[in-house]
């Protein structure tokens, strides 16, 4: 079968060449955007003169034609017109005959292609968006139920001190709150009309790259046609936001894989989102944290495989760009569907308050607030840590907590200690009384979350 642009050559490319050589089995993603590209280009033709009126409205009725097609999942695309853009050019033409072949004039597959990505990504950039602001909310009203639901917290995946519940699931609000910022920042460079450019060096025909421009909902035009066409720092930053969201869910799922654990019992997974055992009866396992938190990898890697294509191209445009969508497709359904998936767990995890309390009622980790109630009464602080350190040691050795030491131990230790040592150590005074800023204090944590609402 001839090529739409085979006119200089002899001799047509074998079956698997065809195969190795095209993309539509994967960029018939952006049919959409494809099809709405040629609408705004085809509008453009015929405002400035290049095509005639009836030429345009001919061509715009059969690329709406198309359009509708698409969206009901009517056409039929051919590994032999290689890739969206041709097959939709060939579709064009059978439908309305030889005219839909004057749609291509004053633009190439280059910048064709580049706007069709700046198209899609803008819409699921704008999609992400949404996803992370529903999991906030998710976390936020996770949090309002348990701000005076005390777990350790841990340095070093070692009992350091109490905090608020409330206060751990917040952390990776601001975490999201960072990333929702990224992507949004991010659209100022999505934002932009490569169309226009050609092939590389512009055309000679008469148009209007602004028109064409606003027509797409784009904010700006590149302003060099060789970059406009070479150009996928968007497509990089991208995955670079996705890669910090997805490692960030990564720690998240971790987390909640570690407290579901009977070691822990921290919190239960809802069964909508375990599994169980092919051999073992009584397994529930977190399945879906734990793709989360390897599909983390999945998406770095389209990072870490996009940079890599990039490192050594030459300007403008090379067919080594064609291995630029997969993986912009693949991180883009991984990130909406491990956002929905986290949703959806933190929405319905239930808290096991109770053993929560209990780890810290069985542990050192008020031992910091025995060290800073003797700071408090003059004792240097280096002093103080050493003090409580012993008394530390010498609960190890007996087999009991701070908690359980005898008053007059306390005395032996340090004349500073009184009756209301008691007071100091219980967590929930502990963690309560930690009302510097941003600390986990139950009043800060209200204050927090009444900040959080107001964001999302």
């Amino acid at each position: 079968m001839k090529k739409l642009w085979g006119g200089r050559f002899q001799k047509t490319p074998e079956a698997w060449v065809d195969e190795f050589n095209a993309s539509i089995t994967f960029d018939k993603q952006l049919v959409e955007e494809d099809i709405q590209g040629s609408l705004a280009h085809v509008k453009m033709l015929a405002k400035c003169g290049i095509l005639t009126k009836e030429e345009g409205e001919a061509i715009e009725k059969g690329l709406h034609r198309l359009l509708e097609k698409a969206k009901n999942g009517e056409l039929e695309y051919s590994v032999q017109y290689e890739d969206i853009h041709l097959n939709i050019e060939k579709m064009l033409i059978d439908e309305i005959g030889p005219i839909g072949g004057k749609l291509h004039t004053s633009r190439s597959r280059n910048d064709q292609v580049a706007t069709d990505m700046h198209l899609y990504l803008k819409k699921h950039v704008e999609a992400i968006v949404e996803l992370i602001r529903e999991l906030q909310k998710a976390l936020v009203n996770k949090a309002e139920q348990h701000i005076e639901t005390i777990l350790p917290g841990y340095t070093h995946l070692q009992r350091a001190q109490p905090v608020s519940f409330a206060h751990h699931l917040l952390a990776y609000f601001w975490m999201l709150e960072r990333d929702k910022s990224r992507f949004t920042e991010s659209l100022k460079r999505i934002n932009i009309s490569p169309l226009g450019a050609a092939a590389l060096a512009g055309t000679t025909f008469p148009i209007d790259r602004k028109y064409t421009a606003e027509l797409l909902g784009f904010d700006e035009v590149y302003l060099n046609s060789l970059d406009a066409v070479s150009d996928r720092d968007f497509i990089v930053e991208f995955m670079s936001n996705s890669s910090l969201l997805m490692i960030h869910l990564s720690r998240f799922c971790e987390e909640l894989i570690l407290w579901c654990s009977q070691e822990f019992q921290f919190v239960e997974m809802d069964d909508a989102y375990s599994t169980g055992s092919s051999i073992m009866p009584q397994k529930k396992n977190p399945d879906m944290a734990e793709l989360i938190r390897g599909k983390s990898g999945r998406v770095v890697g389209n990072l870490v495989g996009l940079l890599t294509v990039l490192k050594g191209l030459p300007l403008a445009y090379n067919k080594d760009l064609q291995e630029d969508k997969e993986g912009m497709f693949d991180t883009v359904k991984t990130v909406e569907g491990c956002l929905q998936i986290m949703t959806g767990m933190i929405e319905t995890l239930k808290v096991n308050k109770e053993q929560m309390e209990k780890s810290v009622k069985q542990d050192f980790s008020n031992a910091t607030e025995l060290a800073d109630y003797l700071a408090k009464k003059g004792l240097p602080f280096r002093e103080a840590h050493e003090v409580v350190g012993k008394l530390v040691y010498k609960c190890i050795q007996k087999g009991i907590y701070l908690l359980d030491l005898p008053l007059e131990e306390y005395k032996e230790a340090s004349s500073l200690f009184e009756n209301d040592v008691y007071e100091v150590l219980n967590p929930y005074e502990a963690v309560n009384k930690r009302n510097s800023l941003g600390g986990t204090g139950f009043k800060e944590v209200k204050e927090q979350i009444n900040k959080a609402k107001a964001i999302i």
